[in-house]
């Protein structure tokens, strides 16, 4: 036990964890048991924290700033022996057990994201491509990770959420592309789950690395409006020489909208049913995919006579198309993640530099996302949450679903209360009666402001 300054009581040695969320974590022990203990602490940390996300914020937000040294905790994430892979696969197979139908199709959504750093000294950190960015040049000096999370769609929630169980650093012009990093994590965890999984990405994850994938894999990318499509090879002649690998020139996706013959059909996407007109097509994008046959499904608007709004590709031959459609919106939840992740846990705050901390930080605080998801998911869901929701903030007439900052405040009182109770059976101290009024009380005024 420690003495924090100016103090009398002792503060606690190790992190008070709430039962609910240390059943969730004991399912995820890859670690020696101080590794676990640390792993504990930083995961309920960055959780109960409510200002920086960085290594120390984690330390305080465990209540150990007092308690341990802070090389601890910056030495899980540069020194200690632990495989951020290894530790998403667990992930992976917690989440799929509790939250899919047993033996269902898993869907991951793949993306990638920079997360801002300066210095020089800040390992793979680089001026690069930001999405986010706003000007004629969106670029941003950072680290970039591609991320792999697996889609489900939770019973109290109207939209697919993501949950992140792989995220792994791309440095430009030095080692594997983005797609070759995609590919890499996606059959990784394929082997490791033993399921049929369909990928879904945009328009940049395609490629030679995701040719010829293995059996159990799909993929569903949005087509670029450059592609040179082909028909499908025709059968050998017989004759002397190499047979055909691809068919005549069908043109672009504009090319090919001119001659389709589309039909109505209603598919379901970001939380509402549309009807729309789609056409599709079988046949090469041999720039891409070589001689695999795929899928090219062209996407527009009910009231529209020509052209497309979208256009798809997918090496999925056998799904319905308007379950494709579907399937590619999907895709939109890794980049709600993403925003979630960076305002409400502050992932990518944490200041390390060294190879192994940044290679670990960024996934960490994305996995503590998909913790906080399947902790509320098992043990913090309640069906009256919106309604009380509602009854505090009357403002809110429509909201139906709880939101991640919903989940996470909840799990953020949860947090609290265990640390308000006795170690041992008894009755609470004065004091700690006293701070559980004030914590109410200053919780009714936020609530009412």
């Amino acid at each position: 036990m420690a003495i924090a300054p100016g103090e009398g009581k002792p503060m606690p040695a190790s992190v008070v964890v709430p039962a609910s969320l240390s059943a969730v974590l004991g399912k995820l022990c890859v670690f020696t048991a101080p590794g676990f203990t640390t792993f504990t602490a930083m995961v309920t940390g960055l959780v109960a924290q409510t200002g920086a996300g960085t290594v120390t914020g984690m330390l305080t937000g465990a209540g150990l700033a007092q308690a341990w040294p802070h090389d601890r905790a910056h030495a899980f994430f540069s020194r200690t022996r632990w495989n951020v892979d290894i530790l998403g696969i667990v992930l992976a197979h917690l989440i799929v057990s509790t939250l899919l139908p047993q033996g269902a199709a898993i869907t991951v959504a793949v993306d990638d994201t920079l997360f801002k750093r300066s210095g020089k000294k800040v390992f793979g950190a680089a001026w690069q491509h930001d999405g986010a960015a706003k000007g004629p040049k969106p670029v941003g000096r950072g680290t970039c990770f591609v991320v792999v999370g697996v889609v489900v769609e939770l019973p109290f929630l109207t939209r697919p959420v993501c949950l992140p169980v792989m995220a792994r650093l791309w440095r430009p012009k030095t080692g594997p592309s983005k797609v070759e990093l995609a590919a890499s994590a996606v059959k990784l965890l394929a082997v490791y789950l033993n399921r049929p999984l369909h990928m879904v990405a945009d328009a940049p994850y395609h490629g030679r690395a995701l040719r010829h994938l293995p059996e159990a894999i799909t993929l569903t990318t949005r087509l670029p409006a450059s592609a040179a499509l082909f028909d499908l090879a025709p059968p050998p002649t017989n004759k002397r020489g190499r047979p055909r690998l691809k068919g005549a020139r069908l043109g672009t996706p504009a090319e090919l909208a001119e001659t389709a013959t589309f039909t109505t059909t209603r598919v379901a996407r970001y939380g509402r049913t549309d009807q729309v007109q789609i056409a599709e097509v079988r046949c090469l994008w041999y720039g891409s995919f070589h001689t695999q046959t795929v899928r090219v499904i062209l996407i527009r608007d009910q009231d529209t006579a020509t052209g497309y709004g979208l256009a798809l590709v997918t090496t999925d031959l056998a799904t319905p198309t308007a379950a494709l459609v579907t399937r590619y919106a999907w895709r939109w939840s890794i980049e709600t993640a993403f925003a979630e992740a960076r305002t409400l846990l502050g992932v990518g705050q944490a200041r390390h530099r060294s190879e192994s901390a940044v290679r670990r930080t960024v996934p960490f605080g994305l996995y503590c996302y998909s913790i906080t998801v399947v902790w509320h998911a098992l043990h913090g869901h309640h069906p009256s949450d919106a309604a009380d929701h509602r009854a505090w903030a009357p403002w809110y007439t429509t909201k139906t679903d709880p939101s991640f900052a919903d989940m996470l405040a909840k799990l953020r009182r949860e947090i609290t209360a265990a640390r308000f109770l006795p170690v041992t059976p008894g009755q609470p101290t004065g004091a700690e009666i006293q701070a559980v009024h004030q914590a109410w009380a200053q919780a009714s005024l936020q609530h009412t402001a």
